[in-house]
């Protein structure tokens, strides 16, 4: 298994609950949640890309 380096996001706190984003030797890039870090999403850069403008579309609860 390849070793990432994990970047957390800016909006994370210091406690849980924090998402990870690396990129792989492949070019993807990996999320993780930091409650589950063996839990991993690979997507491309555009894949990322659609899944924040669909984020970001979507109604706040």
């Amino acid at each position: 298994m390849p070793t990432y380096t994990w970047q957390k996001s800016s909006f994370s706190t210091e406690g849980a609950n924090c998402l990870n984003l690396a990129t792989a030797p492949d070019g993807t890039l990996r999320l993780r949640e930091s409650d589950d870090p063996g839990r991993m999403l690979a997507l491309r850069p555009e894949g990322l890309s659609a899944l924040l403008v669909a984020v970001k579309q979507a109604p706040s609860p």
